[in-house]
C-alpha cells in the first residue's frame, strides 16, 4: 500500500537521490541535488515548491512536486505539477495514480480551478497514463526556456 505524503525537512536527503536519479532519467549525470538548495527551495520561510513522497513500507518510492501559478484565467490559480517521478520499483502499481489523485485534492484545498503540467512528447508512457487519466493535451502555447 503506498502512502502520499507531503516531504519534510528529514526528507531532504532523499529528496536529493531521487533528483539525481531524475537527471539521469532524461539523460543527464546522475548528480545528486544540492542539500542546501533543497532546504532553500523547500523548507525556507518563503519556499518555491511542494514535494510529495510516495512510500511504501520504509522504502520512498516516488516524488511528485508542485507550485501554485496565478493569476491561471482572471483571478483563478493553478496548481502545475513539475516533476513526476517514480522510481522502477514502484512503476505500474499505482503510484503515478495516487499522486494524481494527491495532486488533485492539494489544488482543490487551495481553491485552484485546474491542474497544469507539461509532458515529453518522447515519452509515450507518460502520454497514455496522462490521456487514460482523462487529461487532453493543450495546443495552442510554445514552451520556452530562458537560463544559464
Amino acid at each position: 500500500m503506498v502512502n502520499i505524503e507531503r516531504a519534510t525537512v528529514a526528507d531532504a536527503g532523499t529528496i536529493s537521490e531521487l533528483l539525481g536519479e531524475i537527471e539521469a532519467h532524461y539523460g543527464g549525470d546522475p548528480v545528486p541535488g544540492d542539500i542546501d538548495q533543497i532546504h532553500a527551495a523547500l523548507f525556507s520561510a518563503q519556499p518555491l515548491a511542494t514535494v510529495l513522497l510516495a512510500r511504501e513500507g520504509g522504502n520512498v518510492v516516488g516524488l511528485a512536486s508542485y507550485s501554485f501559478l496565478w493569476p491561471a484565467a482572471g483571478a483563478e490559480a493553478s496548481l502545475y505539477l513539475k516533476e513526476l517521478y517514480v522510481r522502477e520499483t514502484g512503476r505500474r502499481r499505482g503510484v503515478a495514480g495516487a499522486f494524481m489523485a494527491k495532486l488533485r485534492e492539494a489544488a482543490d484545498e487551495a481553491g485552484c480551478t485546474r491542474v497544469e503540467w507539461t509532458a515529453d512528447r518522447d515519452n509515450p508512457p507518460a502520454l497514455a497514463f496522462y490521456e487514460a487519466f482523462g487529461a487532453e493535451p493543450r495546443d495552442g502555447k510554445v514552451f520556452y526556456r530562458w537560463g544559464k
